[in-house]
This record gives structure tokens, sequence and C-alpha cells, in this order.
């Protein structure tokens, strides 16, 4: 079981992309489980890449059509095999990741979230009157917390942040090699794999989450338009390791 394995849900990644960590596909592009995995549910939402700060919110990327949703008691995983990845344009006008060169965006497009990772859980009010769930995480060396929004009907969206909250708890409570718990910290994931319904709309927090580091410092930094970067350009992020931002 991997416990750094670097996020991939700010960027997707592509299959034209080199990234070892990304969900293992069967030919019809569904989630093939690891050994002793278990699946508890396939949903088919909208998805979002966010990036949450104390006084705005940005969306770094969007999937054009619904993408399918598994969650399973070690992560949540998504896979959109019939829509072009939208990315948000930054203040600088690049509509591309700013760590890596210019691609042929794929039609397929997929990504993960380990349990290891959240921090909290947020439901919202949609856009087009259904519900928002953002499972949100920290990240090291910036305020900035990126986040994967999941957009569906209203009782699918409540229901699933009931599902994704018992699995990051019980996921923690039996992986103590993975998160190191404090007794308080541990009673409180004993509440939340209860089986409450949990409040319709708010924060609820994940005790042990471990912090996730981006791919590149340009991911933390979008300097202002024409603005001249404070360090020097590299070609390309460095290769197996968590990321390059230092």
């Amino acid at each position: 079981m991997q416990e750094d394995a670097a996020p991939f849900f700010i960027g997707p990644h592509r299959f034209d992309a080199d990234d070892p960590a990304r969900p293992v596909l069967d030919r019809r592009y569904a989630l093939i489980p690891e050994p002793g995995e278990r699946v508890l549910g396939q949903h088919r939402l909208g998805v979002t890449g966010q990036l949450l700060g104390p006084t705005e919110s940005v969306r770094a990327w969007e999937l054009s059509a619904p993408a399918a949703v598994t969650v399973t008691d070690r992560r949540l995983a998504y896979v959109c095999p019939d829509a072009e990845l939208s990315v948000v344009p930054a203040r600088d006008g690049r509509a591309y990741p700013r760590h890596r060169r210019p691609v042929r965006l794929s039609r397929l497009v997929s990504g993960q979230i380990r349990w290891q990772w959240p921090s909290r859980l947020e439901l919202a009010d949609g856009s087009d009157g259904g519900g928002e769930l953002r499972v949100v995480c920290d990240a090291l060396r910036t305020i900035r917390q990126p986040s994967l929004a999941l957009a569906g009907p209203d009782p699918l969206i409540v229901a699933l942040a009931r599902q994704i909250r018992r699995a990051v708890a019980a996921f923690r409570l039996v992986h103590p090699e993975l998160v190191e718990l404090s007794p308080p910290e541990r009673d409180t994931l004993l509440v939340r794999v209860g089986g409450a319904p949990g409040p319709a709309r708010g924060a609820v927090t994940l005790p042990g989450s471990l912090p996730v580091e981006f791919l590149s410092r340009d991911d933390y930094y979008r300097p202002a338009r024409d603005a001249v970067p404070a360090w020097p350009r590299l070609a390309s992020p460095a290769r197996n390791r968590p990321g390059s931002a230092c």
C-alpha cells in the first residue's frame, strides 16, 4: 500500500503522462481494485479540481462530462473517458498545468485521492441546484488547499459525504502505521465512523490527515500577468519524487 504517492487530483493524469501512481484500469476503463481492496460504491458525478485559499477559491480544472467515481475502503478514484479536460486559465493566461509542457489533451482522464490525505469534507449547494461535496486536503509550504469537488443530485451527494466520512475514519483507525493519531483524534474518528447522518451542509474534520505536495513550485504561486518569476524554470519536474517544490 502506498503511503506517500503524489496526489494527482489537482493535475489529473492522462495516459500520455508518465504517472506510476495512477489508478489501474481494465480494458473498459473500470477501476481494478488492489489486492484486498473493497469497493463501497460507484457513482456518476461532475468533477472539478479546486484550490481553496483564506480569501478566495479557484477552480483549477473541470471535466465537461460526468465521471465514473468509485469509493473503496482505501481511496476515491474517478475516470472520465468521454470528456476533454478543461484547464481553467491562470492569471498569467496560461491554459495548461504550469509544471508540464503543453500536450494534446486526452479524452481519458483519471485520478484518485487516498484516504491518508483528506483533512475535511465540505458540503455546499451546487451551481445547478444540486449538492457539491469538496474533499479537502492540506498542502505543504502553502496555505492553499487542494480540493476535489464532486457534484450531483443533493440526496446522492449527502449520502456520498457520509460514505466517504466513514471510509476515511475506518481506514485511519485500522492503519495506525500510516497515520499517527493522538487519543483525542482517535476518539473523534470513532465518532466519524459511526452511522450518524452528519450535517446536511458545512464542514466535517477528519483528524490524522497527511499533508500533500504539488508537483511543482509553480503550482503554489501563480504570478500576476507579465510578472517575472523569482526562480529559474525547470524543463520538467523531477521524476520518482514526491515533488519539485523545493
